[in-house]
Order: C-alpha cells, then structure tokens, then sequence
C-alpha cells in the first residue's frame, strides 16, 4: 500500500492531474506533461546514489523520507503559480522517486534478504499493480470536488501520515547481510555482457511501458475508437497486470530467466495484435497486461540470479539509470510520432522494440542454457 501511494502521488498524478491544470493555468501541455520527463530524468541521474545509499545504510530510513520528499512537491505544486515553480516541484518529487520507488525497494530487499528477496518482490509488485486502479479514481474525485491544488495537498498529508511506516514494517539491518555477501564470495566479477544485456532488457520494456501508458487512449482514438471505448480498453490492463502476478506467485520457483522470456513474448504478441488485428484490440491489450505485469517482477528477480549477490544493491541503481532516461524521453519522442506519423506510427516503433526485446532475452537465455541448464 505504501508503494501505491507514492507511485500515485508521482508517475500516475499527472494522467489524471495534467488536464485540471492545464484548464487551471492556461500552461501548455508539453510543459504539464513535460515536468513529468523533468521528474524522471532527476530520477535518473540520481538512482546510482540512491543504490549506494540504501548499501551503505540500508534503506528503511531512506524509503520513509521517499514519501515525504514526494508530499514537499505535491505541496509546492499546490501552490505554484509560475511554471519554473511547477517544474522545481516536479524535480524535487523526481528525488522521492529515485529514493523510494521499485529500485530502491528492490536494493532494500536484496540488502535484507538476499537471494530470499524473491517472494517479497513478488508479493508487493503484486499489490503495487492496483497503482492505477486506486488512485487514479480517487484523484479524479478529489479533484472534481476539491480542485487539483486542495488534492495535492491532501495526498501530501496522507504521504506524510503513512510511508514513516516504513519504519515499522521493513526490520533495521541490510549493511550485515551485504558484508557477508562480499566475505563469502569475495566480490565476484560482474559478467559484462550480461549486465549490458540486462540493461537494454529493462531500458526497452521501461520505454513501451511508458510509451503505452501516456499515449494508450490517444492511440486508440488514432485508431477509430470512441474516448469512451478507448478508456474502456484502456482500463484492461490494470487487471491483467495483476493477475499476471497472481499466476507467477501460483506458478512457484523456477528460474526468472523463464518469466522474462514470458513478459517479452506477450509483450510483442499485444502490441503487434493491437497494431496488426483491429479486430483483437481487447486481446492485444490482455496479453501485453499480462506481460507488463511480469516485467516489474523480473526487473526485481533476474538481476537478483545473475549478479553477485554482494554487488546486487549498487547495480540496481546503476541498471536502472538508462531506463529512467528513456522513460524521460518517450513522451518527448512519442508525441513527435503521433504528431508526424500518426497511431500507426507510434505501434509500429514499439513492435520493433518489442521483438527486439525478444532476441535479447533470447540471447541471454541461450547463454544460460550453456552455462547451467
């Protein structure tokens, strides 16, 4: 519940947020929706520090202070009235972004339980799926009878109240377990190649995932369908992504080399039958819900398996850097292929990366089977 709180007071406010403070403004949309890149490029930049600061501390503290710094923006959005006062929220949100989101979390729970961290990253990716399936709803009504301002903040006020749980629930520790890690093994050298392939694995998964997310109901109007049978459409991939978690968490321990190649492959299949098979556009989106779905829990576990145990917390944040800079971009790029080539355009860019993921975890795969299996 903590983490659906502040991925909703962070990268879902503004799908609902955006329009209430364009009309309120009078601010242009690449500017609203912008602040949002600004948010994840600060993200990014400062992810590497944030893995050496849960390595070096453990990141109980950090994860609490994650939703305060989140609730300081919303409530310097709340009272912005010139559009570098937005933007400065915004990146001050984009540091409780980097030292609370999945990254952090994971390198937390890697430094707590090592190798056991695996059922705990499942269980609350799990959880974490209803993000924008709760807030979404409830912002949307507080805004209708409050305004965006008065949401902020009173999201502000229940961020505050509620992520100091953090405290409570996570045990102090995680320093010890790492330096056990690193005496026993004696620092293993990370394999290379795996790592950049890891790297470009979740970079490309972290930029259809975005893509999909802020353009989804545009593109399904680009494609002929109604607002109200886009958002409808829209709404199925919340459900399929948690229960994609629920079958993986039914499915039991196998390695997450598997889950991955099964995130890629519905992956492309929904994109590709929402491009090519107007007719299986519900069908497309399932199956990329689903595969979504997993992607978060593999960008937990896989890393988890194939780097060094001791090594785990550092590389979570430097592994995630490309991702957030990509994730900062794809609006950017995205609106330019909407603008220039239309729906068609945009499905047809993430069909290419999609297959692309596919071979690269293919790839990995194949080096693994000779390896191990």
């Amino acid at each position: 519940m903590l983490q659906i709180l502040v991925w909703g007071g962070s990268f879902f406010l503004l799908a609902v947020m955006g329009d209430p403070i364009m009309r309120d403004t009078g601010w242009g949309s690449q500017w609203v929706y912008g602040a949002l890149s600004l948010s994840l490029m600060v993200s990014a930049l400062l992810a590497p520090l944030s893995s050496r600061l849960v390595a070096r501390f453990g990141g109980r503290v950090q994860l609490a202070c994650s939703g305060v710094i989140v609730a300081f923006g919303l409530l310097i959005v709340a009272a912005s009235q010139t559009l570098p006062v937005f933007l400065l929220a915004w990146a001050i949100i984009g540091i409780g972004m980097a030292a609370g989101l999945y990254e952090a979390l994971f390198a937390t729970l890697g430094a707590l339980y090592g190798e056991r961290a695996g059922r705990a990253i499942t269980g609350i990716t799990l959880i974490s799926g209803f993000a924008t399936t709760l807030s979404w709803p409830l912002v949307a009504l507080a805004i209708e009878h409050l305004g965006w301002r008065a949401t902020c903040m009173g999201y502000a006020l229940v961020l505050l109240l509620s992520t100091p749980l953090y405290l409570k629930v996570l045990p102090a520790g995680g320093r010890q377990h790492l330096g056990k890690c690193a005496s026993a093994q004696g620092s293993p050298a990370v394999d290379r190649r795996q790592y950049l392939l890891l790297v470009w694995i979740f970079a490309l998964g972290a930029i259809i995932m975005t893509a999909i997310s802020v353009q989804l109901v545009a593109v399904l109007q680009g494609l002929g369908y109604s607002l109200a049978a886009a958002i409808g459409l829209a709404s199925l991939l919340g459900p399929s992504q948690v229960a994609s978690r629920v079958l993986q968490m039914i499915a039991g321990k196998r390695h997450p080399i598997w889950t991955a190649l099964v995130s890629v492959l519905l992956v492309a299949l929904g994109v590709l039958l929402v491009a090519f098979a107007p007719g299986a556009t519900a069908a497309g989106l399932l199956l990329y819900g689903l595969g979504n779905g997993l992607r978060a829990i593999v960008r937990g576990l896989l890393p988890l398996v194939l780097m060094p145990a001791s090594q785990y917390v550092a590389l979570m944040g430097r592994m995630s850097r490309p991702s957030l800079i990509g994730q900062a971009l794809t609006p950017l790029v995205g609106g330019y292929l909407m603008q220039q080539f239309g729906a068609m355009g945009v499905l047809g860019v993430l069909c290419c990366l999609a297959m692309v993921n596919v071979v690269l975890v293919g790839v990995v795969l194949r080096s693994l089977r000779r390896e191990r299996f």
